[in-house]
Formats: C-alpha cells, structure tokens, sequence
C-alpha cells in the first residue's frame, strides 16, 4: 500500500491493518482512556504537567502494543496527525462495537 494518502479516508484502512493484534489495540484503548483521564485531572485540578503525562501514557501504551505485539513501526512516524486522528477513531469504533476488544 501506498504511505501516500490523499485523505484521512484512505489513510484509515491501513491504519487498522496496523492494528491487527488484538493486544495492540487493546493497549490502544487503554492508553487512550488514560489520555482522557490524565487531561480531566490536568483541567480539573489545575496541573499542566499532567498534559505530558497524558501524552507519554497514549504514545507508551500504544508503542508497546507496536514494537512488542504488532511488530511494527507506529504510523505516527510518517503520518502523525492521520495516525493521531485514526487512534481517536478507533478508539470510538471499539466504543461501539464495530472492533473488537
């Protein structure tokens, strides 16, 4: 597949093929429920610092599930806010149902 994409829309089907591994995605979704977490503490109890700490708990999670279980590079390298926006994404269709946890 091609690493040019023309919109998020093409972008995300190989997303997902690099997500394959279902512990991956599951380290995903926890990393991301992290983030969330970590940023209403930030907002709510006025610690900046906590935005960094949100940020090393999204990207840790997910790099592990990358390099340990996927065995792959994470998309972020060569298409970060593609990447960015697909981490968000799948995190709504594991919500939903429409990935499995």
């Amino acid at each position: 597949m091609s690493n040019r994409f023309a919109s998020f829309r093409e972008f995300y089907p190989f997303y997902l093929s690099e997500h394959s591994n279902r512990t991956s995605r599951r380290l995903h979704f926890i990393g991301s429920c992290g983030v969330l977490a970590l940023l209403a503490l930030a907002i709510a109890q006025g610690r900046p610092w906590l935005l960094l700490a949100a940020l090393v708990c999204g990207y840790g999670f997910a790099w592990i599930g990358h390099f340990f279980f996927e065995k792959n590079r994470p998309a972020t390298f060569k298409h970060p806010l593609y990447s960015f926006a697909g981490d968000w994404v799948m995190f709504k269709d594991i919500l939903t149902g429409k990935i499995k946890f």
